[in-house]
This record gives structure tokens, C-alpha cells and sequence, in this order.
């Protein structure tokens, strides 16, 4: 057993320092010195006393798993402490992102921290934010803190490492590709509890996911204490039957022992992981019974230590079981310090010198596919980008936007490799797959309607959409190649948590979200988005798409993909849609500006504007043709992405939005909010702000004011208003609400 004497180096150094009365890590075979554990130690110590000094925070994980966190940094992972970025690097996900000390400690002692961002954490402008943010910070792969998403997104990561193996270097030996990394995740009971962890769980699982380890800290300990009030099942046999490889590492013997009883046996916990990196065709999971704020005297196993200061008082009491000057605040010895940094130095030189040796073999043997990685590295396009997309003539009739998706995704196959993705269970109906691409899945896993390979390129999520969005974020944060996923736009309720993270993360997702709107028809209320598309424009950093017809699908695609920086949500109609006639109508590149003028009205100057989006855009054209016919000069302009649009300058804006035209309407599917800045005091919107029906979409387009006649008619009502005229039964927000009532 390893533990701490009277005469090491970093104990002389500290005066007041005592022997440690608490049983040191037991790391024999890992090879730890007295420096390692002392360590450790330092890392419980930072922990309580950043707390401590910013008054909030999370101690009581981040000082308990100091070994584990310890282990991983030290001699698990495989990183580069001289370039965050490397490419082979080993991902880390600390699901449990309330516990954030966790890992920066670790980066502290990498050298991409300093004392002093410790000492500052949760302050303002600091680099160690409450939770590790991808970005911000310098060692973080991905940003987390809502429980259990880093779970799924880490998952997403390992997703993502198998498909670029494929794409680069799918010949090589298992475990001899540059391409190979681990991802490693740290998860708590809160992470076990949350479904969208279970949801990613049972994917990886079905996915045979060999290059992921995820450590669940089974403290049994939440914010509300014991976590028997409310989370008493058998995580390991629920792991189990997911088809993980299920490892326990017993650190205590019973709930809430105390010091006497407690061995930090990191040599048991370092076996567990070598023998489950040898488990390829399976995830592991391994169990570490942990104590929590362990070896903190009367705090340790409570709910107060997880999510508040200990004190001073418990704090110097738990540095003098472990040694350390308890009148000293962020003691870090010269010995302890520079051991650290000069062993992962030295290891992750020797790595990345390894790495690189055969990264220049590997790049000598496959110039196309070195020619490939540097492009996806640069968010290059590819040759025949631009040529690739279909196009489609006029057509009265016309196409579901869904449809023509489905018809650009598979003429891009061929052409960008790095384009993947799929649906949650609904492949059929978002248009999601690329035709005669095979399903990224285990061989034993193909049926007769879907083959595929471990590299293939269909995802399919099962219906779990919230998993689906964070894994989505995890594949595009690997950033090797670029993921889309879909489902109804009503689901992305489900999933709206991962499109948050994925727009603060500034990744780029792709979500595709079809029947867009009442005119899904008899599925009824339940299935007919009203609040989303407003819901989804209120997230700061997404990109909404809902694009008006064919040709408008295609240049979103082609602008989506020629982005990078953030995400996007595309809304796609079920209904066919009448593809324009170009040669009459604005020209479709103007999609790239978010807004652009359609159809011009007969003066320079129009009388009104007509604003609308998606399946609505052809409805107001045909209200501006019955507007002109009555003398009134109607221009129609096409919104396709509110957002894409206010970055443009103010001279385009003002080109296409005149301020002069105070008469406008806006005509869109869904509720009014987020329109009113669009159509100013004197504008009118026909929306709706009440649920759907079950019905034909066509009825409910004419029961709900989603007419040319109703659009002519706000029209008007908006010219007089403009005009100063009194506009009787003119005040209401929207024109569906009352043909809703009359017509029910």
C-alpha cells in the first residue's frame, strides 16, 4: 500500500504538514509514487478551497473521484498537454458537469490551467465556468452540466470515431489506425437517472460501441441526499441487458462507511479498465462505489457536500487527515507540480511522437484519403459541390419540400463523403436517407430492409429523439464529418434540450424536421406543430430553415453546408408545394440572404408587402395576384431564415424590406410571436394561436385563414392602418382564430 511519509519532499516543503491519517490511494501496480499520491491529495484540497473561496460550487464528486480523475489524466488517456486539438487524442466527457473541478484540476496539471483559474472559478471571464464549456476552455472537448447529455453526446463522439475510421482508413488493424481513440465518460447517479443517457445507452449498446468507457460514480448521493427516495434499480443489470460489458469497482462496503472502511483501490480500477478495453465488440460501463467528498470527516456521504462549500472548519479538518497545512489555502507543492507536468510531458510527447510516425505513413499510402482530411479539417467543399444539387422546373403541383431533402441528400452521396445521418425511426416519412447508402450498423444487426456495415452512413436512432440530437452534436463536435438527424417538428420538443446545446456549443448539427405545420393534416393536434418554429427562433446561435419549395430546399442545403459555426434546424413541409417559375420570380440564390424578393409588385415601391415562409409563400403569391389585379402593387417576399436574414447589411435589408411600406402581412403556419418586428404596428399577421384538427391539411389551411382571399383581406386591413383609417375588427393577432371558432 502507497502512502505518504514524514520525509518526502512535498512534505518537508509544507510547514505544519502532518502524516496522513486516512488510507492513502492503493495504486501499487499502477505504479504511483509518494508524489502521485500527494497528488491526489492536492487535488481535494483545490477542490474544497475553490469552492470555498467563490462561496458556490461542487466539491464533494471532485474530491472523491481525484483518483479516478488522477488515473485517467495520468495514465489512461491518450492527449497531447502541447496541443489540446490533436487529432488522435482520447476524448474525455465529464457528463457529471456540476463537478467541473474534476477535470480542470486535471488541466491545471496538464499546464493548460494555472492556480489562479482555479482559484477564480464561477467568477466572471474566468476560463473554469461552472460547467466545462467546449471553446472556453482549453482541454474541453464538449460543453456539459444538463445531466446525462454528456452521456449521450460522448456516445456520439464514439459514433463518429468509427465512421471516420471508415471514411480514412477502414483496412487497418483493430486498435492500428490513426483514426482509433477511446472516449471516455464520467457519469453520475444523476446522469443514470436521466432518460436521455438510458435512451443513448441502449444505442450504443446495439451499436456494439467497443471504443467507449463510461465510469459511473455510484456515490448514491444527489442535491436531496440519499438517492434511495428515489432511485433504488439495478443500474448494472439494466447496463446488462443493454449489451454493455459491466465492471464493479467495490471502494466501499456499504452505504455511507466511513474512513475506517473506505480503499480508493485505483490498482483494482486500473485492471478494470485495461481488461474492458479488451471487450471490443461491447461498451463498458464501470461501476465505482465512491463515497462522496471521501476523506472529509463529517461531511463525506451527505447531500451537503455535493452542491455547496464544506466550510472552513471541514476543510481544515479533512487537510490534516491528509497532511496538508490546514491553515494554507491552495497548497500545491514545487515537487508535486512539477512531477505532474514533466511525466505527461514526457508521455504525451512519446504518444503523439508514435502518432505522428505512422499518421506520415498512413498519409504516404492514402493521398486521397489525406487529400479528403485536410479539406473536412478546413470545412472545405468539394470539387462538384455546386453541380451536385438537383433542380426542378415549375410545377403547379409541385413536391414536398421533405421529398425534394431526400432528393438532394442522395445526389450528394457521391460527392460528400463526410454527410451522414438519419432519422428517429422515421426514415420514411423526413426522406432522411441517401439512396443506395448502407446502414451504419453491426453485421449481425442488418434485416432485410436495411444492410449495412459498422461503416456504413444511414444512422438509425430508434425513436429516441433526444438522444438523437445529442448524439448528432457529439458526431459533429468530432469534426471530422458532418451529421444530420431527423424527425416531426412537433418531436423537436423532444430533442429541444440537445438543440440548445448544440447552438452554446456552436456545432454543426443538422436538424431535420418534417410536417411543419397544420398541413400534415389528420394526425391531428397532437402531431401539428403551432408553437414550435417561434420556440426554435428564440434559441440564440440556431439557424431555423423553412424553405418554400424545391429549389428553395435545395440552395438551404447548399448554404446550410457551405456554414460552419452553428446550428441548423430545417423545417420541411409533408404537403406538395408548387415549385416556382424562376424565370418570372426571384432568383433562389436570394435564399442565402434568409429573405429576398420573390415576386415584385407592379411599382418600384410596392403598397404592400406580403412576408411569408415555407408552404405559406405560395399562398401569398396568389393573393398579390389578386391584389395587383385590383389595382394595389403587392411585392411577396420569401423569409426562408429569419436569422440568415439579420445579418445581412442594412442596405439589403432595406432593398427588400422598405421602411418606407408600412402596409405588410405576414403569412406563416404557426403562432404570431417573433413577427411583429417584421410587419411593424401597422402590420397584420394571419398565423394561428390555437392547436390544430384532425382533417385533411387543405380544409384546415381554408378552416384556419390560410387563404388568398384572408391574406388579401389583412391586406387591406393593414393598407388602411397604415393609412391612419379606422380598420373595424381589425386588432386581432391573427386570422385563424376567428375562422377557427366560426367554423367549429
Amino acid at each position: 500500500m502507497t502512502s505518504v511519509s514524514d520525509t518526502s519532499p512535498s512534505t518537508k516543503a509544507s510547514q505544519g504538514a502532518r502524516r496522513r491519517s486516512v488510507t492513502a490511494p492503493k495504486a501499487d501496480q499502477v505504479g504511483w509514487t509518494d508524489l502521485d499520491v500527494r497528488a491526489v491529495d492536492t487535488v481535494r484540497v483545490l477542490a474544497a478551497d475553490a469552492v470555498q473561496k467563490t462561496g458556490n460550487g461542487h466539491p464533494g464528486t471532485a474530491i472523491s473521484l481525484a483518483p479516478l480523475a488522477y488515473l485517467l489524466y495520468q495514465n489512461v488517456i491518450d492527449h497531447d498537454v502541447q496541443d489540446p486539438h490533436w487529432l488522435g487524442r482520447d476524448r474525455f466527457v465529464l457528463s457529471a458537469g456540476h463537478s467541473s473541478l474534476t477535470q480542470y484540476i486535471q488541466l491545471y496539471f496538464d499546464g493548460l490551467l494555472e492556480k489562479s483559474d482555479i482559484e477564480s472559478l464561477r467568477t466572471f471571464g474566468s476560463k473554469t465556468p461552472g460547467h466545462p464549456e467546449v471553446h472556453h476552455t482549453e482541454g474541453v472537448d464538449l460543453t456539459t452540466g444538463p445531466l446525462g447529455s454528456g452521456v449521450a453526446t460522448g456516445i456520439g463522439m464514439a459514433m463518429a470515431q468509427r465512421r471516420q475510421r471508415g471514411m480514412f482508413d477502414p483496412d487497418a488493424a483493430r486498435g492500428e489506425s490513426v483514426f482509433d481513440h477511446h472516449v471516455y465518460i464520467i457519469a453520475g447517479d444523476g446522469c443514470m437517472m436521466e432518460g436521455v443517457a438510458s435512451e443513448a445507452s441502449s444505442l450504443a449498446g446495439t451499436q456494439n460501441l467497443g471504443n467507449v468507457t463510461m465510469f459511473y460514480d455510484q456515490n448514491q448521493i444527489s442535491i436531496e441526499d440519499d438517492t434511495d427516495v428515489s432511485f433504488s434499480e439495478d443500474v448494472a443489470k439494466r447496463y446488462e441487458a443493454y449489451g454493455w460489458d459491466v465492471r464493479v469497482v467495490e471502494w466501499r462496503t456499504k452505504h455511507g462507511v466511513r474512513d475506517e472502511d473506505y480503499v480508493e483501490d485505483v490498482d483494482a480500477l486500473f485492471a478494470a479498465i485495461e481488461e474492458g478495453k479488451k471487450v471490443t465488440d461491447k461498451p463498458t460501463l464501470i461501476m465505482v462505489r465512491t463515497v462522496i467528498a471521501w476523506p472529509s470527516p463529517k461531511k463525506q456521504g451527505t447531500g451537503k457536500a455535493h452542491g455547496s462549500a464544506l466550510g472552513d472548519d471541514e476543510i481544515k479538518a479533512m487537510k490534516e487527515l491528509i497532511g496538508f497545512d490546514p491553515e494554507k489555502n491552495f497548497e500545491v507543492a514545487d515537487d508535486v507540480i512539477t512531477h505532474v507536468r514533466d511525466s505527461r510531458r514526457e508521455k504525451s510527447a512519446t504518444a503523439r511522437a508514435a502518432w505522428d510516425q505512422k499518421f506520415a505513413a498512413w498519409e504516404k499510402a492514402n493521398p486521397q484519403q489525406s487529400k479528403l482530411l485536410a479539406r473536412v479539417r478546413d470545412h472545405g467543399l468539394p470539387e462538384g459541390f455546386d453541380e451536385a444539387f438537383p433542380t426542378w422546373d415549375a410545377d403547379p403541383k409541385g413536391i414536398a419540400t421533405r421529398a425534394a431533402s431526400g432528393k438532394v441528400l442522395t445526389a450528394l452521396a457521391d460527392v460528400m463523403p463526410e454527410l451522414w445521418g438519419g432519422s428517429a425511426d422515421l426514415a420514411e416519412s423526413n426522406n432522411t436517407t441517401m439512396g443506395g447508402q448502407p446502414s451504419f450498423i453491426p453485421a449481425e444487426r442488418q434485416t432485410s430492409e436495411w444492410q449495412g456495415n459498422p461503416y456504413g452512413r444511414t444512422l438509425h436512432f430508434g425513436v429516441r429523439e433526444n438522444a438523437m440530437g445529442m448524439i448528432v452534436n457529439g458526431i459533429a463536435l468530432e469534426g471530422l464529418t458532418r451529421p444530420y438527424g431527423g424527425t416531426f417538428l412537433v418531436f423537436s420538443d423532444y430533442m429541444r434540450p440537445a438543440v440548445r446545446l448544440g447552438a452554446i456549443q456552436e456545432c454543426d448539427a443538422i436538424y431535420v424536421w418534417t410536417h411543419d405545420s397544420i398541413g400534415l393534416g389528420e394526425d391531428g393536434p397532437t402531431h401539428q406543430p403551432i408553437e414550435q418554429l417561434a420556440s426554435l427562433r428564440a434559441i440564440p446561435g440556431l439557424d431555423v430553415v423553412r424553405p418554400a419549395d424545391a429549389n428553395e430546399t435545395a440552395q438551404a442545403w447548399k448554404s446550410i453546408l457551405s456554414r460552419h459555426g452553428r446550428p441548423t434546424g430545417m423545417a420541411l413541409s409533408r404537403q406538395a408545394l408548387p415549385v416556382f417559375d424562376r424565370t418570372e420570380m426571384g432568383a433562389v440564390e436570394g435564399v442565402d440572404k434568409g429573405a429576398y424578393v420573390l415576386v415584385e409588385g407592379s411599382k418600384p415601391t410596392p403598397d404592400v408587402i406580403l412576408v411569408a415562409t415555407g408552404s405559406e409563400v405560395s399562398i401569398a403569391v396568389e393573393a398579390a395576384k389578386t391584389l395587383e389585379s385590383e389595382g394595389t402593387a403587392a411585392r411577396v417576399v420569401s423569409m426562408p431564415c429569419m436569422e440568415w436574414f439579420a445579418e445581412q447589411d442594412d442596405a439589403y435589408q432595406e432593398r427588400v424590406l422598405p421602411k418606407a411600406v408600412k402596409a405588410r402581412v405576414s403569412v406563416e403556419a404557426g403562432v404570431p410571436m417573433c413577427w411583429r418586428d417584421i410587419v411593424g404596428d401597422a402590420g397584420k399577421m394571419v398565423s394561428i394561436d390555437h392547436f390544430g384538427a384532425s382533417a385533411d391539411g387543405k380544409k384546415l389551411f381554408e378552416e384556419f385563414g390560410f387563404t388568398p382571399d384572408n391574406v388579401v383581406a389583412e391586406a387591406k386591413k393593414s393598407l388602411a392602418a397604415a393609412a391612419g383609417e379606422s380598420v373595424p375588427g381589425g386588432d386581432g393577432p391573427t386570422a385563424g382564430t376567428a375562422s377557427f371558432e366560426e367554423g367549429n
